[in-house]
C-alpha cells in the first residue's frame, strides 16, 4: 500500500490511478494522518432499456388525464 500527501496525490493523480487500476491501494493524507484510500471498483454495467420487458404491466387507464380533483393541487404551484 503506496501512502501520498496530499500535494503529491495532487501533482501525480494520472499515475497513482494507474497504480490503482493495476490493483494497488493509494492513501492520501493530511500532515501524516491517513484521510482517504484510493480502490479500484467495478466497472458499471451497461444499461439496457428492456430489462423490464414482460415483467411489468402499464395498464392504458395510466395515460388516461387525471381528474380534476388529482388535478387542481399540481397546477397551483
Amino acid at each position: 500500500m503506496l501512502v501520498v500527501n496530499v500535494h503529491q496525490a495532487k501533482t501525480q493523480l494520472s499515475r497513482l490511478l494507474a497504480r490503482v487500476e493495476a490493483g494497488e491501494e493509494v492513501v492520501i493524507a493530511r500532515r501524516g494522518d491517513p484521510v482517504v484510500r484510493l480502490v479500484s471498483c467495478k466497472p458499471l454495467a451497461k444499461r439496457q432499456a428492456d430489462v423490464l420487458k414482460g415483467k411489468v404491466n402499464i395498464p392504458e387507464s395510466f395515460f388516461d388525464p387525471l381528474p380534476e380533483e388529482e388535478l387542481a393541487p399540481w397546477e397551483s404551484r
